[in-house]
């Protein structure tokens, strides 16, 4: 890991090393972050893969009610029937904040299917595939507020993967070697200082003695 190019002097180490100490306690908040998101990805992953074999299951079962509403009284039959039907379905979207991210929650409101079509024209099949459709529509607002979730904790999860990264395998070791390397200089600084005081001592007596005073 390359030092930084910045001179080696001791303000420049003491500013060093609050910048390493503000960041790694940057890296230690990123990591539990990284470490919270990890978890709720993985439990939104599961409720999602959950609610989607919930509405396969029910959309299979629907399809079959709708095969045998297609036997009985035809497609043609089926269609006028259908476009006779009103039904007031809504979703709103409002947001949800976990560790700063915005994530989406679905509700939905479902009217009753009950019981919609006439006696003549249509079978009972008739209200059981409409009634098992409209059972899915709670399941596929579940679901798409799941995968949505999913997906942002995913990308989060990688930008604070690539924050961790950059701090413990480039800004904190650089740092930290720079520091080394400062520190050793100023070591050595001080080492030559004392090594050329002690001569001057030993060549002209005591410390509190001027050159110039021999000459007098």
């Amino acid at each position: 890991m390359a030092k930084l190019n910045i001179p080696p002097t001791k303000s420049t180490l003491l500013q060093l090393k609050r910048q390493l100490a503000f960041a790694e306690e940057g890296y230690d908040l990123l990591d539990q972050k990284r470490q919270i998101l990890v978890f709720e990805l993985l439990n939104h992953l599961d409720r999602a893969q959950k609610t989607e074999r919930r509405l396969e299951e029910v959309l299979r079962r629907a399809h079959a009610a709708l095969r045998e509403a297609l036997l009985d009284i035809g497609s043609e039959a089926l269609d006028r029937a259908a476009l006779g039907v009103r039904m007031d379905h809504q979703a709103t979207i409002s947001p949800q904040s976990l560790m700063g991210l915005r994530l989406p929650h679905v509700q939905s409101r479902i009217e009753t299917a009950g019981v919609r079509f006439g006696f003549s024209g249509t079978s009972a099949n008739t209200d059981l595939a409409m009634q098992r459709f409209v059972e899915a529509l709670p399941l596929a607002a579940e679901l798409a507020e799941l995968e949505n979730a999913v997906i942002r904790l995913a990308r989060e999860l990688r930008k604070t993967q690539r924050r961790c990264n950059a701090l413990s395998k480039i800004l904190i070791p650089a740092h930290q070697e720079t520091i080394i390397y400062i520190a050793g200089s100023l070591e050595e600084r001080e080492r030559e200082s004392f090594t050329i005081l002690k001569r001057i001592r030993e060549r002209y007596g005591t410390a509190g003695r001027h050159p110039q005073a021999d000459s007098s």
